[in-house]
């Protein structure tokens, strides 16, 4: 079996014979009249018509003075029908792209060419094109991996994205469905008279959410900025600028490990809405949550590795403190941690670093949590882990938090938020304490949003998803899940070899 080298050096060659032609072999102009799907759905009303269709060759079939390709687009796969003595010749005065029947042995699996013709059905009734022109439009030097072959090791798919697409169509068409989903998002918030406004990622403090933040400097002001963690703080600034209904949709930027949930840059989505508390917040967000989720699948009943998911009902409502008391007898106002410690050892939880009495109680609740099918509502967090959202009139220990809970996972976060400038300073006092003690995720100390809370902010519920809702419906990892996940940099030694002019210190 050829190398990949010998492949590449041989395509190289048919490149080179392409040129000596006149023949360009990447030209910037393309003709299509339809795309290939649309042909074989509308075959009846086609047939006999004339069509310019594109593509990338799959399958390339000569026998003496006939040849059969197959090419695919986005929309699906054709065939194509040449005879000698129907395609026109090469003639690179009238178009130095065009190739006759006898450059066809210049061709191969993964170039990009356009034909146009006639749509018939050849005798096997297999519809295809009666090619009567024939463009080449890019030469590929190298070969996508055969079918039969797969593609299926993880490192080199992650790399290689552009040919994990090409050979696993699923995988192509999982990243439509991620951009459905992202629309109607879109969709219902607008529908609803929000308002979409983009916030900074570089920021002098950022909040929202309990994470290590990137950092990076700016040369012209010659100071250090945060990629942000969270669009909340900007998004709740707007609204005591006295927008009422707004949202952003856009990357943020967590210095983490990776987990099968977690990636360091991913894109979420937040909202607010003045007037509205976390009561009002649930019922909107459950409604817009089975809309996104309908419009993106067409379906609300899912099967997720051992659970099986109805979103189509109404979602019951259950209290921190309750699931805390009943399943490990955690007091979660009164934590000991040395409690904690042990539920989490019998659990065969393992936390690196520093554990305090707050991290160490979320990841206890993260053992119900992940064992929990769903979908149900959890609300009424210690107000001490939740440094944003307001305390609850009722109980002053509790927070007006909620979150769903979908297939052991938190899908969404949302607060009736806390708008009290003297109750947030404290908090931010408090959470700045725990950084100074050596908590990296601990919030920092924003006193620009504390000035905006003291001119005003009404009560508003602020509500947030990731892409990690997308994820686990899709039934992937953080990883697969993306189009371009970021990796370790690494080259191999084919590639070293290919280009020893540019590796040769390395070879």
């Amino acid at each position: 079996m050829a190398t990949l080298k010998e492949l590449r050096d041989e395509r190289l060659r048919k490149l080179e014979e392409l040129k000596k032609l006149g023949i360009d072999p990447y030209p910037s102009k393309a003709n299509r009249t339809i795309t290939l799907s649309d042909i074989t759905k509308d075959f009846e009303k086609l047939n006999g018509q004339q069509v310019s269709v594109v593509g990338r060759i799959e399958n390339i079939r000569k026998f003496g003075s006939i040849a059969f390709l197959v090419i695919r687009d986005q929309s699906g796969r054709l065939q194509l029908f040449l005879e000698a003595n129907k395609v026109e010749n090469l003639d690179v005065a009238s178009d130095p792209s065009r190739l006759g029947f006898k450059e066809l042995n210049l061709l191969d699996n993964g170039d990009f060419i356009e034909v146009e013709g006639t749509v018939i059905k050849t005798k096997t009734d297999e519809i295809s094109v009666d090619v009567k022109t024939l463009r080449i439009l890019s030469k590929s030097l190298r070969p996508l991996p055969a079918k039969q072959d797969g593609f299926v090791n993880k490192e080199e798919r992650l790399r290689r994205r552009y040919v994990d697409m090409n050979v696993n169509l699923d995988v192509r068409d999982r990243f439509i469905r991620r951009s459905k989903f992202w629309q109607a998002t879109r969709d219902y918030m607008n529908e609803h008279g929000f308002i979409e406004i983009n916030t900074p990622v570089l920021e002098h403090a950022t909040g929202g959410a309990d994470a290590n933040p990137f950092v990076t400097h700016m040369d012209s002001l010659d100071q250090d900025f945060y990629l942000r963690i969270s669009h909340e703080l900007p998004l709740k600034r707007l609204i005591g600028a006295g927008f009422e209904k707004v949202y952003d949709i856009g990357p943020r930027f967590r210095n983490e490990n990776y987990s099968d949930e977690h990636l360091p840059e991913h894109v979420a989505f937040e909202s607010y809405t003045a007037y509205q508390d976390y009561e009002g917040g649930m019922k909107f967000y459950e409604d817009m949550m089975k809309q996104v989720t309908s419009r993106t699948w067409g379906t609300l009943q899912f099967k997720i590795g051992n659970f099986d998911i109805n979103l189509d009902q109404p979602w019951p409502i259950q209290k921190y403190d309750d699931i805390m008391r009943e399943n490990y007898n955690v007091d979660v106002f009164n934590p000991n941690l040395d409690q904690l410690k042990k539920i989490l050892a019998d659990n065969k939880v393992e936390l690196d670093g520093e554990v305090g009495v707050i991290r160490a109680m979320d990841n206890v609740w993260k053992i119900f949590r992940q064992k929990s099918a769903g979908p149900f509502w959890l609300i009424h967090e210690p107000v001490v882990i939740s440094p944003l959202a307001k305390k609850d009139p009722n109980d002053p220990r509790i927070s007006q938090r909620f979150h769903p809970i979908i297939a052991g996972t938190e899908m969404g976060n949302g607060y009736s938020e806390l708008n009290d400038p003297v109750d947030q300073l404290n908090r931010f006092m408090e959470q700045q304490k725990l950084r100074d003690e050596g908590d990296r995720e601990a919030q920092m100390l924003d006193i620009d949003f504390v000035e905006m809370l003291e001119y005003g902010m009404p009560p508003t519920c602020g509500w947030g998803y990731s892409e990690r809702f997308f994820w686990v419906l899709e039934g992937v990892t953080a990883r697969e899940g993306v189009p371009f996940p970021q990796l370790r940099e690494g080259i191999d030694e084919v590639t070293k070899s290919i280009y020893p002019e540019i590796f040769k210190k390395n070879v």
